[in-house]
């Protein structure tokens, strides 16, 4: 006779399974010893099979005829351990698939080895290159990396931020030089470090690894200008949460005076695409864009092209980041190449140096460069 079964006892729960069921391990309720049976028919039960526990590192120690400390020397590779006892505790962790526990490790060590990085947004790819290299820096130093978005808001960063530290990071890799009022607060009372990218600026009480953003913009106009463009338009993303725009703001008002109109719009290529009609309707249409970020020189050149404007012939673009489309476009973009990759580099090897060593960085700069591709043309 098949025993009704009653309620799971452990792992693998399954319930309201089908009328005909083969399982070779279930359990009843009250018992841990599994009953092998075949072929029940019940219209609703549940069942419990029970797999094979995870092995602990006592398991190991125990296997291997060692004390849980050697086991800990092996694994995190702290401390002398004899060659042979090296050898038979490995072989314990192999054969008993032993994986080592991170908060265990944690626990033992007082360290995560866990880093976070705050981003205003995963939509654009110029973050995804730099992320990629954050995170392939931090593995060569034993470091996970953990991210989060703040669309430019500096709350919500405040608040991302104390998720991060929350769960355990050690340091913070975050954009731009303006926080919110407690920020610093924050990681001051945790003792968090904290090194700003996308920016430098020497003067910030936070390391700065990062490019100047006002001789990017200043270097795209004077390309412009020195290409005989006077009317020119400048395509940007909003200034209120953005440092880094207010500063290439700044940088083309330093080269260009007022000879230029300055269009906000959201930093979206469609953005982009629709404010083109608003400046082929003026009285007297620029003969360039200039787009603060790669994003919106994408999105201008699809609206002069969906305007059958030529580019570069009636209206020329330039742009800033040097995103991978801009080379593959016809015609290429040109624009101000930003070391983002080389930054990421630099500021996770700062970021781990100072976590693992406790050598806080010092301001460093990288220099934008001018890329000339077939989207500008002199009149």
């Amino acid at each position: 006779m098949v025993p009704r079964i009653v309620s799971p006892v452990s792992q693998g729960v399954i319930n309201n399974v089908a009328p005909r069921l083969t399982v070779t391990n279930v359990c009843v309720k009250g018992s841990q010893i599994p009953l092998r049976i075949d072929d029940i028919r019940q219209p609703s039960f549940g069942i419990c099979i029970l797999g094979k526990p995870k092995a602990n590192v006592r398991d190991v120690a125990r296997h291997a005829g060692v004390s849980v400390a050697t086991v800990s020397r092996v694994v995190n590779k702290t401390g002398r351990v004899l060659p042979d006892t090296e050898k038979r505790v490995r072989s314990a962790i192999a054969e008993l698939n032993y994986t080592p526990s991170a908060a265990a490790r944690a626990i033992n060590s007082g360290r995560t080895r866990i880093v976070g990085a705050l981003v205003p947004t995963l939509d654009n790819s110029i973050f995804a290159q730099f992320l990629g290299s954050l995170e392939e820096e931090f593995l060569s130093n034993g470091l996970s990396l953990v991210v989060a978005t703040t669309e430019n808001d500096e709350t919500r960063e405040l608040e991302r931020a104390a998720g991060l530290i929350d769960i355990g990071v050690e340091g913070l890799i975050v954009s731009g030089i303006t926080r919110a009022s407690g920020f610093d607060e924050l990681v001051q009372r945790t003792s968090t470090p904290v090194i700003s990218t996308s920016y430098f600026d020497p003067n910030s009480p936070v390391p700065t690894i990062g490019y100047d953003n006002e001789m990017s913009g200043r270097m795209a106009a004077e390309y412009l200008i020195g290409n005989g463009h006077r009317n020119i338009a400048v395509f940007h993303g909003p200034t209120s949460n953005n440092d880094r725009t207010r500063a290439r703001l700044r940088g083309v008002e330093s080269a260009a005076g007022g000879r230029f109109q300055a269009v906000e719009m959201p930093l979206r290529v469609a953005d982009a695409k629709r404010a083109v009609s608003r400046i082929l309707d003026a009285a007297t249409p620029p003969t360039a864009i200039l787009a603060l970020s790669d994003v919106l020189a994408h999105g201008a050149l699809f609206g002069l092209q969906l305007a059958q404007v030529s580019v570069p012939q009636k209206v020329s673009i330039i742009g800033i980041d040097d995103l991978q489309l801009s080379a593959a476009t016809v015609p290429g973009i040109s624009t101000v190449h930003l070391p983002v990759r080389k930054m990421g580099q630099d500021a996770a090897r700062a970021l781990a140096d100072w976590i693992l060593n406790g050598d806080r960085p010092a301001h460093a700069e990288l220099r934008p460069t001018l890329i000339e591709r077939g989207s500008v043309i002199r009149l």
